[in-house]
């Protein structure tokens, strides 16, 4: 059967990160001694409050469909946790729980865009905007951030990338690829821009908890007022913060008309998030304060700890990152572009990192430091040989 007229949804490229991590898995697997700087997830298990949870829910019988959006105990947990911990005011109808972030963040662009919509995203970006973004028909708009500017959208750039066919404006703080974590100044100048020119905020919040620098806490761009409230759709989830990747549970906070269409939609593409990953995530919120700030302090000592070793190696520039688990190294000193740069590094050194191309810049790579010390230490040191071997 011809592919000629391939529909949207089946017009995506897989995820060069998980490529990327299958492929050191596999080499791992066939006794090879491969360090990884490639997952985007952390390196600690699950918190035993969230198991004992869940297994209890297991046990009682929570194992029938729920409402499309969630539990009712969950959706109001997560609605004081918008309001303690980020400023912002909604209400129980407002928020949707999904199967991940990654989801919610689907399900906003697929109830939001039409097909010829644009959707501006900051670069370097997640890799997987852009994909969902064509996915529905809408056209992705990228406009440069630089490492000069801290890799903060800049509010000249983005006031010059609206159009007439703008709909929204896709902002992840704390950043994946870069850590980059965006001042309050930057995000109020953004805020203004999006109440005078009518468009929509899609703010991707899932790394807020990992943050390490107190001149650069984390702000929900929602908090701001509530004109930008009204305009903006706060993703979040519980994967990086609560080491609850595999439990593929997110959620999100909509003006209520979206959040509406959202529900409908989930009512007729996944039912209901699993009904008993739910409850787990219900103890994370409730219980787990202590456990999330613990592996915060650890992961600021990592942070600390490869951002010193990076500096060794010869020709490679970064910016420090204030949050997330990932240093975006600028490679353009090199002779090789991102793909066969990370290609040789896991033939040669049996390193894992990943491409900058696909967040948007060919001349970069991620690393993260969602690993031990010891492994940080290790691979750097591998990393700094094959540079020099460069």
């Amino acid at each position: 059967m011809s592919d000629s007229h391939c529909p949207l949804l089946g017009n995506m490229t897989p995820s060069a990160t998980l490529a990327i991590t299958s492929m050191a898995k596999a080499l791992k697997a066939a006794g090879e001694d491969v360090c990884s700087m490639s997952a985007g997830e952390p390196d600690f298990d699950t918190f035993d409050a969230i198991k004992e949870a869940c297994i209890k829910a297991l046990k009682d019988g929570k194992t029938s469909y729920t409402p499309a959006s969630g539990v009712p105990e969950l959706k109001r947990a997560i609605v004081a946790k918008f309001k303690r911990d980020n400023g912002i005011d909604t209400t129980v109808e407002q928020v949707v729980v999904a199967p991940g972030a990654k989801y919610a963040c689907f399900d906003v662009i697929a109830n939001l865009c039409a097909p010829g919509d644009e959707v501006i995203i900051p670069s370097p970006y997640w890799l997987s905007y852009p994909e969902m973004v064509r996915g529905v028909g809408a056209v992705p708009v990228f406009v440069a951030a630089t490492a000069a500017n801290n890799y903060e959208l800049r509010p000249e750039d983005l006031e010059q990338a609206i159009t007439p066919k703008t709909k929204l404006l896709i902002l992840n703080t704390p950043s994946n690829p870069t850590g980059a974590v965006y001042r309050r100044a930057t995000l109020e100048a953004i805020a203004a821009i999006a109440v005078r020119r009518n468009i929509m905020i899609m703010a991707d919040e899932i790394y807020e908890k990992l943050i390490y620098d107190a001149e650069l806490p984390h702000i929900s761009i929602a908090s701001l007022s509530p004109e930008i409230a009204a305009r903006t759709i706060t993703v979040n989830g519980f994967s990086k913060s609560y080491a609850m990747t595999g439990w593929r549970l997110g959620y999100l906070t909509a003006p209520l008309w979206l959040a509406k269409r959202i529900i409908a939609f989930q009512s007729h593409t996944i039912s209901n998030p699993t009904t008993f990953s739910q409850y787990g995530a219900l103890a994370g919120l409730e219980q787990c304060d202590e456990q999330v700030e613990a592996m915060r302090r650890v992961f600021a000592q990592r942070r600390d700890l490869i951002v010193r070793l990076l500096a060794e190696v010869p020709k490679l520039k970064f910016i420090r990152p204030s949050g997330a688990f990932y240093v975006f190294c600028d490679i353009s000193a090199f002779p090789l572009k991102s793909a066969e740069f990370c290609e040789r590094l896991l033939a040669e050194e049996k390193l894992a990192a990943i491409p900058g191309a696909p967040f948007g810049d060919d001349h970069a790579i991620r690393v993260s430091y969602a690993c031990s010390e010891a492994a940080i230490e290790k691979s750097v040191a591998r990393l700094k040989k094959f540079c020099a071997s460069l």
